[in-house]
């Protein structure tokens, strides 16, 4: 593994982020919603520094199937077991590459009428994107390289590594 990020740039990046969202959000109320698997790392650690009232929810999506290339079928592996009608929503991901998935969910969301709908990311492959994402919230740049670590995985492996790592060949 070649590091990219290690775990005091991602720390400091989550506390930037989250001073970003109270700002946004102070005096109100957010349901975050983190997308399984790769965000939970990311949002746990996020919510720690929130200072707003917060719920939480997770929507389950895959497009890899143990894969490196994104199969461009979503699939959705756990829906949401709350309504977002009339609530401040900010989706959590892990990291946006094609963006294809995350504008997926973006469409469904829209559809359940929140009151308002952002998106907070770790990472951003935009030298990946296939369509034209709007993220509020943007943590740090990743080249084009398949990347594991701080919740990511490549076959359900890496996920532990507190960095953000290259993952390498062989």
């Amino acid at each position: 593994m070649k590091v990219l990020y290690d775990n005091k740039q991602i720390a400091q990046t989550v506390s930037r982020l989250a001073d970003e969202v109270n700002k946004d959000y102070a005096g109100k109320k957010i349901l975050l919603v983190g997308v399984l698997k790769g965000a939970f790392v990311f949002m746990a650690d996020l919510i720690r520094k929130l200072d707003i009232p917060t719920e939480i929810e997770f929507i389950g999506l895959s497009s890899y199937e143990y894969g490196q290339q994104s199969k461009g079928k979503v699939k959705i592996t756990k829906a949401l077991e709350c309504g977002v009608e009339g609530r401040d929503v900010l989706v959590v991901e892990d990291i946006i590459d094609t963006g294809l998935t995350t504008e997926y969910l973006l469409d469904e969301l829209r559809q359940m009428k929140p009151k308002t709908l952002k998106l907070c990311c770790l990472l951003d492959k935009s030298i990946k994107r296939q369509v034209d994402i709007k993220i509020d919230y943007k943590g740090l740049e990743v080249p084009g390289e398949f990347i594991v670590g701080y919740g990511l995985d490549y076959a359900e492996k890496y996920r532990h590594l507190p960095d953000v790592c290259y993952l390498e060949d062989g």
